[in-house]
C-alpha cells in the first residue's frame, strides 16, 4: 500500500498537541487592525484549539502527525 500524502496547506496551518488535539491560529488578524482594541489584538495572537466536531476532518488531512 502506498504512503498517504499529507495536505501541505493543512500542515503549515495546524499543529498537533501532545495529547492529540489540533491547534490553529486565530482569524481576523491580517488587516484592519486600527479598528480593533489592543486587548482584542493581544488575544487574537494566541493559538486556539480546533472544535471537537471538526477534529476528525482535520486529522484526516494530517495522517502522520496524529
Amino acid at each position: 500500500m502506498p504512503k498517504m500524502k499529507t495536505k501541505r496547506a493543512a500542515s503549515k496551518r495546524l499543529r498537533v498537541t501532545g495529547s492529540g488535539k489540533i491547534r490553529r491560529g486565530s482569524a481576523r488578524l491580517s488587516h484592519l487592525m486600527r479598528g480593533k482594541s489592543a486587548s482584542r489584538r493581544r488575544k487574537l495572537r494566541k493559538h486556539d484549539l480546533v472544535a471537537p466536531a471538526d477534529e476528525k476532518r482535520f486529522k484526516r488531512l494530517l495522517p502522520y502527525d496524529c
